[in-house]
């Protein structure tokens, strides 16, 4: 069948093959050393009180600042969220798929 998402098994490999690797949109090994890590140990409590555990690009996304010539990795476009934070904020800012229409 699917997974969780509602994707059946066809429309999730074209979704994933269209969006590429986390490798591929930047996600690497620097984006870990130079901004995740940085970011985290810096606000390591998310906004709701709970501990961090995301390392959000705010207020641009990491989008923007590549389309501005701006360093992605650079920790001051950063925030520390927890993932259920992250993910809240990520569907209502940035939905994607057919919450994107």
């Amino acid at each position: 069948m699917g997974d969780s998402s509602g994707r059946c098994d066809v429309h999730k490999g074209r979704a994933e093959t269209l969006r590429g690797s986390a490798a591929s949109r930047g996600y690497d090994r620097d984006h870990q050393v130079l901004f995740r890590e940085p970011v985290l140990s810096v606000t390591p409590w998310c906004v709701c009180g709970k501990r961090a555990t995301v390392a959000d690009h705010y207020p641009k996304k990491r989008r923007q600042l590549v389309a501005e010539g701006l360093d992605p990795n650079d920790p001051k476009y950063g925030r520390g969220l927890c993932a259920s934070c992250h993910a809240k904020w990520t569907a209502e800012e940035a939905p994607g798929g057919w919450a994107a229409r």
